[in-house]
């Protein structure tokens, strides 16, 4: 062989290749684009995943303080529950005070517990959810439908959208049928 036909076949070769070099790199370059846009992709994901466990975080972090705060709420309530209204308009001024000084306290520390998420499960429509409700007996239904609310024993809690203390209730025991309703009257 001849120096240019040495010369010759790598330009041949060349010549060849260029059209393969380009789809190859092509090709290369699509894969690449690719992955950068799932890497893009998973860095969003791990953006928001991270801002939602941030959020969550701040939104749960005082469940387990609020559960024990819940308790003297509880108490408070139970103290005022304790002294109907006729025996509180007969106390002295002094025992009215301290009475009004509980009152102001348990409404305190109920608002204060509603700034932090906390909030009182509804029981006011008197259907039963077992979801947000704890029924710890069956009593006769005076007049309600069986199974709906008789009385609430126990308030409940939400913090967010979780339950934090189910509401213990007593339900209208089932089996018994309200009166009927008079539409003649």
């Amino acid at each position: 062989m001849s120096e240019e036909t040495e010369q010759e076949m790598p330009e041949a070769r060349i010549a060849d290749q260029p059209s393969d070099a380009i789809e190859v790199l092509k090709a290369e370059v699509e894969s690449l684009r690719d992955q950068r846009l799932r890497a893009l992709a998973e860095a969003e994901n791990i953006r928001r995943r991270a801002e939602r466990e941030k959020s969550e975080a701040s939104q749960y972090a005082v469940t387990k303080f609020a559960r024990d705060m819940l308790a003297i709420a509880d108490n408070f309530s139970r103290a005022l529950a304790a002294c109907p209204p006729d025996v509180r308009a007969a106390a002295d001024p002094q025992v009215k005070a301290v009475l009004d000084g509980v009152e102001a306290t348990d409404r305190q520390l109920l608002g204060t517990l509603e700034r932090h998420g906390v909030k009182p499960v509804s029981t006011e429509d008197g259907k039963f959810d077992p979801n947000l409700h704890q029924a710890i007996a069956e009593v006769p239904g005076n007049g309600k439908p069986p199974g709906s609310i008789v009385d609430v024993v126990q308030s409940g809690y939400m913090i967010g959208d979780r339950l934090l203390r189910p509401a213990m209730v007593t339900v209208a025991r089932r089996g018994e049928t309200p009166p009927p309703v008079d539409t003649k009257a």
